[in-house]
């Protein structure tokens, strides 16, 4: 067989390239401590790996999201802390404003202070998160959420919670609605009221006595004086406004408890001939600045009698107790979605890691290998260079000169 000098070059330049370029692909991959470089490398390492990529870029969409519900809940408790101690200052104020011998001049003062309570309440219900979302506007809204209307103030957000976009149910807003217009009115089922009360009497909250024995009825409690003695009448009311049977009668004393249809209450005073009362199912329409603005203006009312004074005042403790329940239920509810949150960030954290390691696991470079190869490849191409030189000094040409 015959070797021509010119062929002998070639093949021994082509092998010595052949080996620089495995041994410039080892120190690629012990430098990126990647074995696989390419989907030609090992498709299925490679296919694993991407599937691997494509899992912890969701969990890190997911955590970014996740974050975005918690800073806005945080910003929500703080919100609702705030509202929950202004209501305690609000009902600290009602307790003073009960006192006996204040003046016209000094409830009216503790009005004024209540109307500044009222002021940063609303303040509170309309804060945003800072990027330009109402914490209180539910589902959305295109401005404040709660609007101070001449009517009173109202609700322009929209039902429900705004929830992030992802596969976790977490919200970025709280129902402003539920929060701040609906809590239970009344002791939470019934709801007593003074109609007209020219005497000094007053009626409490009342109580329940048996809970099966109460009607969906309204009822009217009316006094009569005559001769010296008070006696009441209630009738019962039904649905369309109309009598319900026959009245129960009694005589009146006050402080003493009056029992009806599974209810107890109490009417203290003296009450006038002709004054009434009434009681009303409990609904869930009592608002906070409602409630405000009847408290603070049954304290400016001129000349208002003891009576008068007394049940706005247990009227708005009634109230404000039942506003704190429903402030301090919202504000477990948005404690227990952090901690859902916490959780979930968790869970998260542990996807991500596990898509990670599978990652790398498929594509990633055992670098005692790595580096053996790497070795072995440069010993060999030394061993292919000096072969090279040796064959190289073995040409004719050298023996003919």
């Amino acid at each position: 067989m015959r070797i021509a000098t010119a062929n002998a070059y070639d093949n021994t330049i082509a092998h010595l390239q052949k080996r620089q370029q495995e041994l410039a692909e080892s120190q690629v991959r012990l430098t990126s401590n990647k074995r696989v470089l390419r989907a030609s490398d090992d498709p299925t390492a490679a296919a694993r790996a991407e599937r691997a990529l494509a899992a912890a870029q969701r969990a890190q969409v997911s955590q970014r999201a996740v974050d975005a519900s918690r800073n806005a809940m945080t910003l929500a408790e703080s919100a609702l802390g705030d509202a929950v101690d202004m209501l305690q200052a609000v009902r600290d104020s009602l307790v003073a404003a009960g006192n006996a011998t204040y003046t016209d001049a000094e409830r009216k003062s503790i009005a004024e202070q209540l109307q500044q309570y009222r002021d940063q309440l609303l303040s509170i219900a309309n804060r945003s998160d800072g990027a330009g979302t109402y914490l209180f506007s539910g589902q959305g809204t295109l401005g404040q959420p709660f609007v101070d209307a001449p009517g009173g103030v109202q609700y322009r957000g929209v039902g429900g919670a705004a929830s992030v976009a992802s596969d976790e149910a977490l919200p970025m807003t709280v129902d402003g609605h539920y929060a701040w217009m609906t809590a239970p009115s009344g002791n939470g089922v019934f709801e007593t009221r003074a109609v007209t009360s020219l005497g000094s009497a007053w009626i409490d909250a009342g109580r329940v006595t048996d809970p099966a024995a109460i009607l969906d009825r309204g009822y009217d409690i009316d006094f009569s004086v005559t001769g010296g003695t008070t006696t009441w009448s209630i009738q019962r009311r039904n649905p369309d406004g109309t009598p319900d049977g026959a009245p129960v009668t009694g005589t009146y004393e006050s402080g003493k408890a009056i029992e009806i249809d599974g209810m107890s209450f109490t009417i203290s005073g003296a009450p006038a001939d002709g004054d009434r009362f009434s009681i009303e199912p409990s609904t869930g329409s009592l608002s906070v600045f409602d409630v405000l603005d009847r408290v603070i203006a049954g304290l400016k009312q001129p000349g208002a009698g003891s009576g008068q004074v007394t049940q706005t005042v247990n009227d708005g403790l009634r109230d404000v107790d039942s506003l704190l329940v429903r402030m301090q239920s919202v504000r477990s509810a948005v404690g227990d979605t952090l901690n859902r949150a916490d959780a979930v960030s968790d869970r998260l954290g542990e996807t991500e890691l596990q898509a990670k390691t599978e990652r790398s696991n498929a594509e990633d470079l055992d670098l005692v290998e790595g580096i053996s190869d790497f070795q072995t490849r440069q010993t060999g191409y030394d061993a292919a260079l000096k072969t090279y030189a040796q064959v190289q000094r073995l040409s004719l040409f050298q023996y003919l000169g």
